[in-house]
């Protein structure tokens, strides 16, 4: 069983969701997931937007951090969701990236997310009897005072690291790898979730034009932002140190067209889905051979941007991957 996401950032006019939300159902693509990155538009306006013309297809952040947001107020966002759509909400929790911008640390993120999730769990489950962890902790009494759908909603973890990989084999349905298109990687994940029934996805940029070679350069420039990050958390075959340096020191200059240029071809195809639409598909199938359950295509979808892109890879690429979605 397979299926198809479409990732979206929130930098976007809040009323494009509406739009792509509808298209992306009509489109054949099985989960939409809105992005939490850190300086970005929160991930709820966008989604229950997307929820309020949508019927069929899942929805959920990728991801949610608790170092920025309660699991108090996860919980009551969650709830949101989950009851607008009709029950077809996921949460996504991670870490998170670049947090150190904001003054923010990260201790302890395996304890962090696991207990993070167990708040969200039993106020969902409307179990107001208190909880006392070593994180986080709640008086008895306190629930949430909204309408709660349903008592627990699948969860996913984000993580390139091999702890919160076990942590996801245990509480997760599913574990993402975001910023990522390499088989490797892919089988090195399913291989530390051993024989949990955590399914993996795997996510990464995506530009998809009939121009192949036109795809490739929009890729590398998008690529250019996260590559520094994403480079340095890959143990399948990490970016090298030298490249990853000149990356930053370009980026932090404004110069994204020379740090475009020092991407090399091998290097965009592991962390980007690039080129024809007969490319794309060839690479997400590669995944999915690979173990993968969800191959997520992220922004900028298209060259000439998200809504063209869309339309392509609901034309030209979706056809092309046998598909057996869990609806």
């Amino acid at each position: 069983m397979t299926e198809i996401g479409l990732g979206l950032r929130g930098d976007l006019p809040p009323g494009a969701y509406r739009e792509l939300g509808a298209a992306a159902e009509a489109g054949g693509f099985d989960v939409l997931s809105v992005f939490g990155d850190l300086g970005f538009g929160l991930p709820l306006p966008a989604l229950l937007l997307a929820a309020m013309e949508t019927t069929r297809i899942r929805l959920g952040p990728a991801c949610l951090n608790p170092y920025t947001t309660h699991p108090v107020e996860i919980a009551g966002q969650v709830a949101a969701l989950d009851h607008l759509s009709g029950g077809r909400a996921y949460l996504g929790l991670a870490r998170g990236a670049w947090l150190e911008q904001a003054g923010l640390e990260t201790p302890r993120p395996v304890l962090t997310i696991r207990e993070a999730h167990e708040v969200v769990s039993r106020l969902l489950a409307g179990d107001d009897r208190g909880f006392e962890g070593l994180v986080y902790r709640l008086e008895p009494g306190l629930r949430l005072h909204q309408p709660v759908l349903r008592p627990a909603v699948p969860l996913m973890i984000g993580t390139w690291g091999e702890k919160l990989t076990k942590l996801a084999a245990v509480i997760a349905d599913e574990l993402k790898v975001g910023g990522s298109a390499s088989p490797a990687m892919a089988a090195l994940a399913r291989a530390r979730l051993g024989n949990a029934r955590t399914a993996v996805v795997m996510g990464a940029v995506t530009v998809v034009d009939d121009d192949g070679s036109r795809a490739r350069r929009a890729g590398k420039a998008e690529l250019a932002m996260y590559l520094d990050v994403v480079g340095g958390l890959d143990p399948s075959g990490a970016v090298e140190p030298d490249l990853r340096s000149r990356l930053r020191k370009l980026m932090k200059a404004g110069n994204r067209a020379a740090a475009a240029a020092l991407i090399p071809d091998d290097v965009l195809r592991r962390y980007a889905f690039a080129g024809t639409a007969e490319e794309v598909a060839g690479k997400a199938e590669e995944l999915f051979a690979a173990g993968v359950l969800r191959v997520e295509f992220g922004p900028p979808l298209g060259v000439d941007g998200v809504a063209k892109g869309l339309q392509l890879l609901s034309r030209e690429v979706l056809p092309r991957l046998p598909r057996h979605p869990r609806h």
